[in-house]
């Protein structure tokens, strides 16, 4: 991702949450608090799923691979934003802010895609039970996880290779903590309305498209529920829904706004950012967990059996 020479500037400022540095000493222990409790909770999802034979099935695959875009979604900008908090030179260059946003529309774009398969997941498991496992097979749901990456990384490309022919003269301060499609094009020199075009049809052709398969998936999904005459049973099929709709109320509600509202630097772009970008990582782990008994028993006998290999290695030395 080359960028022309005839740009007369080399690289960004990124001018952060704060110029205070007191409050950036705050934000940097903050942030790294997320960032390590981020990875541990991920990390933790990924090792849990992966050794517990008893939830090998569709839906935790889903959440693990949905484990994974998390950690990898962070640490595409956390840890520059961390760096930049300790530096006084809070710099980037013009080829690392591109492939920043480069990586950012591939973690984003991929999770989108992958919470409405889990989405579809859902409405095979609740509206067709005794199709489930034909329609959810092995080979289906590597496919469809292949399929989320490839979109991503097909969404990202689109929005990226036009913005390698901006030009960029004078402007190069980036009001925010990382580099973002939106935020480059006041800083411009050239004419953007092909990016500001091609970003809003690929934010509402992907965003869209993906949102309505998860609301025409919930909408069979509690049409079968409210069918259910027994209690215990509605109970049951809303609980396993639960934690994905709260999962997708975070990450969509930020990202459409953050990608739709014409960018001007202020305080709610960055929060709506945060919140996307940071927050949704850090708490996708903790909504699967806190919500759902198998993946805590999964915990549970995955700590048992490590403290059990502990004591008898102990018992052996």
């Amino acid at each position: 991702m080359a960028v022309r020479n005839h740009s007369t500037i080399t690289e960004f400022i990124l001018l952060g949450l704060s110029a205070d540095p007191h409050i950036q000493a705050l934000l940097f222990m903050l942030f790294l608090m997320i960032y390590l409790l981020t990875v541990l909770g991920n990390l933790t999802m990924l090792l849990v799923i992966r050794a517990d034979f008893l939830i090998h099935t569709p839906m935790y695959f889903f959440l693990s691979n949905l484990s994974f875009v998390d950690l990898c979604f962070s640490s595409v900008t956390v840890p520059k934003m961390l760096e930049n908090l300790l530096s006084e030179k809070k710099t980037i260059s013009i080829e690392g802010c591109l492939t920043q946003v480069f990586f950012v529309l591939v973690t984003a774009g991929t999770e989108t895609f992958l919470l409405s398969m889990m989405a579809y997941d859902r409405y095979a498991a609740i509206c067709h039970p005794l199709l489930y496992h034909q329609i959810m097979s092995k080979q289906m749901c590597l496919s469809l996880v292949w399929v989320s990456w490839g979109l991503g990384f097909l969404d990202a490309i689109i929005n990226v290779l036009p913005a390698v022919t901006m030009n960029f003269c004078e402007a190069h301060a980036i009001p925010h903590y990382s580099c973002e499609l939106p935020s480059l094009f006041p800083l411009s020199c050239s004419d953007v309305s092909t990016n500001v075009t091609v970003m809003v049809c690929s934010t509402l052709l992907h965003g869209f498209g993906t949102f309505f398969l998860i609301f025409f998936s919930y909408i069979h999904i509690v049409s079968t529920i409210l069918s259910i005459r027994s209690t215990t049973g509605k109970s049951k099929a809303f609980s396993t829904c639960s934690s994905h709709i709260t999962a997708v109320s975070f990450f969509y509600g930020s990202a459409f706004l953050r990608y739709l509202i014409p960018s001007s630097g202020s305080l709610l772009e960055l929060i709506f950012s945060i919140q996307y970008g940071v927050v949704t990582p850090l708490v996708n782990p903790l909504i699967y967990s806190l919500k759902n008994k198998e993946v805590k028993s999964a915990v549970r006998r995955t700590w048992e059996k490590c403290l059990q290999r502990h004591i008898y290695q102990a018992r052996d030395d």
